[in-house]
């Protein structure tokens, strides 16, 4: 059985739909293709998939033990992030500093 076959079973169809995993607390989920670069990798992660299998984008590599490496770290940050409360994604940008009351310096 196909992972990927199960989680478009599951209604995966796009990035915001990976949260339906919260559903499915027992069940790993695991991307097993698709993944040609390091930053694929890390994406999954921070979307809660649980693991990647990689083949391909390793053994294809100009140096496969580089790039072993890199995919490592990308897992490693991919996975830091999800667990860590990243924010969610909004429409139009939100000023996170305030400005009231600071100091304005001007050049003359």
């Amino acid at each position: 059985m196909l992972v990927a076959e199960r989680v478009l079973e599951a209604g995966y169809q796009h990035h915001g739909a990976a949260r339906n995993a919260q559903a499915f607390p027992d069940v790993p989920l695991i991307v097993d293709a698709g993944l040609g670069r390091p930053s694929h990798a890390a994406t999954v992660m921070e979307l809660g998939f649980d693991a990647v299998l990689l083949n391909t984008a390793v053994a294809r590599a100009a140096d496969p033990v580089g790039m072993a490496r890199a995919f490592g770290k990308a897992i490693e940050a991919g996975r830091e992030a999800f667990g860590s409360g990243m924010l969610e994604p909004r429409d139009v940008a939100v000023p996170s500093t305030p400005t009231f009351g600071r100091a304005v310096f001007h050049e003359a």
